[in-house]
């Protein structure tokens, strides 16, 4: 079936159509109570969820809920080109960023040029982590796993490169960003320490 529509409706029919690749790109995580590997898609969707919920927790009290949600929503797409970098792999960070940004170029642009300028916008607010939304968004970013980790084992701080340091710093945005979560993520990673799932 054909049904003729605008160039700017194609275009972003063409950019949904290329991000549902997103639901291939696998994490290091696995989904709590199974043994498979959450993928990106399940990932995003879960922050958009704690976006939602654990706003009130957000140091800044004006903070713009919706801009959270979207780019929690669109900051992992640039993975169907670059793929996942576990978050304590110093090598695969050595070019992360020029990947990353190849990969916003090539996807983005699918897009009509307003959309493709806001969703450049939004992913690299995310990456710059300056503003109260993408300090939050990033606070969530870095909690998630830890709840996953907390709950499977410490699935992926088995890895040689998973320490306590390391987790304390990936989650250190959120001490002044999101005061309460920081408390809630510092008493699990404490107790993960204490139950020989995180090396100290």
């Amino acid at each position: 079936m054909f049904i003729l529509i605008s160039e700017r409706m194609q275009k972003q029919i063409d950019f949904i159509v290329a991000i549902d690749q997103l639901k291939e790109i696998t994490r290091q995580n696995i989904v709590i109570g199974s043994k498979r590997n959450e993928n990106d898609a399940e990932h995003s969707w879960h922050l958009a969820v704690m976006a939602m919920l654990l706003s009130e927790y957000a140091a800044e009290k004006d903070l713009d809920v919706l801009r959270v949600i979207k780019m929690v929503l669109i900051h992992d797409l640039v993975e169907i080109d670059a793929g996942d970098t576990y978050c304590y792999d110093e090598k695969g960070y050595e070019d992360k960023d020029e990947r990353e940004q190849k990969a916003a170029d090539r996807l983005f642009n699918f897009l009509p040029a307003d959309q493709a300028k806001e969703m450049m916008e939004l992913w690299r607010e995310f990456e710059e982590m300056k503003t109260p939304e993408a300090k939050f968004a990033a606070s969530l970013d870095r909690f998630q796993p830890l709840l996953l980790n907390f709950n499977t084992g410490g699935f992926t701080w088995k890895r040689p490169e998973a320490t306590s340091e390391k987790v304390f710093k990936r989650n250190d945005v959120a001490k002044e960003n999101a005061p309460e979560i920081y408390a809630y993520a510092k008493a699990i990673i404490e107790d993960s320490i204490k139950r020989g799932i995180l090396k100290e």
